[in-house]
């Protein structure tokens, strides 16, 4: 466990609702104060499509990101981000240089699959 972590416990995980979907559709988000885009994410028929912008330009172009399954924080409130309002959390780790690589399951999973 890192240092500066504090301990949760399994109530406080369970409220993190963190789901599976596919990038429907995506475009580049140039009036973000740092590079993004805007994402699309399909999380099945309980959820359906929300949308978020993500700082993911570094590993991922618009066109290679579509079809992707991600995983996202679905119960947090809407954030506006510049013009964009952004309705989940996508998750993702950050390489060597500090550009994200999004986090995925390793094959596909059904859309909207809870994270356990």
């Amino acid at each position: 466990m890192a240092d500066d972590a504090p301990q949760i416990t399994m109530d406080d995980f369970l409220k993190v609702d963190i789901r599976v979907g596919r990038v429907v559709r995506a475009e580049p988000y140039p009036e973000a104060r740092r590079p993004a885009m805007k994402l699309w994410i399909d999380f099945g028929p309980e959820i359906g499509e929300k949308k978020t912008s993500a700082q993911v330009t570094v590993h991922y172009t618009p066109e290679s990101i579509v079809g992707q399954q991600v995983m996202a924080v679905v119960n947090f409130p809407p954030r506006q981000i510049g013009k964009f309002m952004s309705e989940v959390l996508t998750l993702g780790f950050a390489d060597e240089n500090g550009a994200i690589v999004l986090a995925e399951p390793k094959s596909d999973v059904p859309l909207g699959g809870r994270l356990h």
